[in-house]
């Protein structure tokens, strides 16, 4: 969300220390058994786990081990397990530990992490990571320590992470925004009351890290049989981020933009019955406290405004569909939906078109084209509707590009339209989404279906 910031740049450290560090990825085994979604790529967690590790082999880093926490013979772990392992990959299982987190005593010994296996690993620097929050990435730190020392050898422990950013003011848009992130978490920004005792000096940290210092201190503490050097949660961070950001206006700007964008999706979520509604309400009260209403996001009024232009074509058969796109330079693009085309593509072939200068009238697919993909989808396919969404309208534009000099200069545009922000004014089909991710914009969506049909292929 802020503006300049590289999200690669972990991984670019990760190369310059490659030489010298392990790779552990975790994944907590219930959200592979109930397919949770990272929404911010629209894949399970599960296939994220695989994407990184595909992501960072092409990078020239190879990961060491792959965990599954809690691990309690859920089948879709198991099956996520063999995968792994056919693929020459590491994979270990860590049951849940009864009493975790409080019962210090049976954590620390032979029947709590002493009853995980011990991952081997071959650095002196161990990087555990994961595809979301709440994968056990703490747990699995703290039952290698166990082991390492049970080995003779000491380990320590510290934490890589962005947000919330500690020397940043408590409500400052930034960290506001990552409670936005975080507000199916219940996660909530305070004042690190460790640090400031140890310190005089106020540091932002977070509800869970706060709750759990004082039983991280014990567990470390019991393990390596002396008192650690941390006195705060702040203590144990690696965060720069801070220091960073050149331009405190922008940054706001921006993290406000993303508060927006997190209320949109939340209320996606819980309109298709993946989420529920209290995110919803938490990231509207952090709206009030902005003073921010949903439609300050640019892209939704005109969105809105493009449905009522869809609603005076007859054609649509009652499904009203509106879209908008702000480009690099300002300038806000609509789309509608008609019997031929979705919203979503009507307002990508509107955006190229204009990013080219070409003209409104002149169309980029022929009519031979999307005739053609409709015969395939109504006569062939036996599909009831022929209206063609984004994925389906790009493969017909690059078809169409291989004879068109005007669709080809106009796909060559596509690439311009990552980061722009665009709104639909209903849950997009799947076609719509993957191919809105693929080009890389700012997505987000009214909780409204398009359709009264339940199912979508």
């Amino acid at each position: 969300m802020l503006p300049g910031f590289d999200p690669n740049v972990k991984v670019r450290l990760l190369k310059q220390l490659k030489d010298e560090a392990d790779i552990i990825l975790c994944i907590y085994a219930d959200d592979i058994e109930r397919r949770k979604i990272r929404s911010d790529f629209g894949i399970t967690y599960d296939s994220d786990a695989m994407k990184m590790i595909d992501d960072l082999r092409e990078r020239g880093l190879e990961i060491t081990a792959v965990v599954i926490t809690r691990f309690k013979g859920q089948m879709s772990a198991l099956t996520f397990k063999r995968k792994l392992e056919r693929q020459g990959i590491n994979v270990y299982t860590h049951a849940p530990i009864p009493g975790y987190p409080t019962d210090v005593n049976r954590i620390v010994s032979e029947d709590g992490y002493g009853a995980n296996p011990y991952i081997e690993t071959f650095n002196p620097l161990v990087v555990v990571t994961a595809p979301g929050p709440n994968s056990g990435k703490l747990a699995t730190c703290l039952s290698q320590i166990y082991h390492e020392h049970e080995r003779g050898y000491e380990a320590g422990y510290a934490k890589f992470e962005t947000f919330p950013i500690w020397n940043l003011p408590l409500r400052h848009p930034v960290n506001i925004a990552y409670e936005a992130a975080t507000a199916d978490l219940k996660d909530v920004n305070m004042i690190d009351p460790f640090h400031l005792e140890a310190y005089n000096e106020k540091a932002v940290s977070y509800n869970r890290d706060v709750e759990v210092f004082p039983l991280l201190r014990r567990i470390l503490s019991r393990i390596s049989e002396k008192d650690i050097d941390y006195r705060s949660p702040t203590d144990m961070g690696v965060n720069r981020a801070g220091y960073a950001i050149m331009d405190d206006g922008a940054a706001s700007i921006a993290s406000k933009e993303e508060i927006l964008r997190r209320y949109f999706r939340y209320a996606a979520e819980a309109a298709m019955g993946t989420g529920d509604q209290e995110p919803v309400d938490r990231t509207a009260s952090i709206l009030e406290e902005f003073d921010l209403r949903p439609e300050d996001r640019s892209v939704v009024l005109p969105a809105r405004e493009a449905a009522v232009m869809a609603e005076k074509n007859e054609g649509n058969r009652g499904i009203f569909c509106g879209a908008a796109m702000e480009l690099e330079d300002g300038s806000i693009i609509k789309g509608k939906n008609s019997p031929l085309m979705h919203a979503s593509s009507s307002l990508v072939l509107n955006a190229i078109k204009h990013l080219a200068g070409i003209p409104k009238h002149i169309y980029l697919l022929s009519p031979n084209t999307i005739g053609s993909v409709a015969s395939l989808k109504k006569d062939i396919l036996g599909q009831p509707a022929i209206s063609l969404d984004l994925e389906e309208t790009l493969i017909a534009l690059s078809t169409s590009a291989t004879t068109n000099p005007t669709a080809r200069l106009a796909m060559e545009k596509l690439k311009s339209l990552s980061g722009c922000e665009v709104h639909l004014t209903h849950i997009p089909s799947p076609g719509d989404e993957k191919g809105l991710r693929q080009l890389g914009v700012n997505l987000t969506c009214d909780p409204h279906f398009a359709s009264k049909k339940l199912f979508f292929s």
